[in-house]
């Protein structure tokens, strides 16, 4: 795949944290033992070509969607915005199982408690 014409079509916003993108199906979202390029890949050679980065881009995954599956893809462009993404995924996830309620359903996992402990 060309970066160029599908990529720029795909990002549906972008600043100095974050990248969101328009995964198209049949790509993969981050690497696997595939060895095909992953979609974070085509981001970090587009960040580096607009930006004239030297070396390494930061790019971190905060969520994925499988292969065969489109969809909006959430990149940080920061170690901090991964970090605040991840937090943030992390208490919508919680705040959904928990069900607002604050305390894990007795049907849950010893697993699950550890978790959120």
């Amino acid at each position: 795949m060309a970066t160029d014409d599908w990529l720029q079509n795909a990002i549906l916003y972008e600043d100095n944290h974050l990248i969101v993108v328009n995964k198209p199906s049949g790509l993969l979202a981050q690497g696997d033992a595939t060895g095909d390029d992953p979609l974070g890949q085509y981001i970090k050679t587009y960040l580096k070509t607009k930006y004239k980065k030297p070396g390494n881009v930061f790019l971190g995954v905060a969520h994925r969607l499988d292969r065969p599956v489109s969809g909006v893809v959430v990149f940080a462009r920061t170690s901090k915005a991964l970090a605040r993404l991840n937090e943030g995924f992390k208490q919508k996830y919680r705040k959904n199982l928990l069900g607002g309620g604050g305390q894990l359903p007795t049907c849950r996992t010893r697993h699950l408690n550890q978790l959120f402990a």
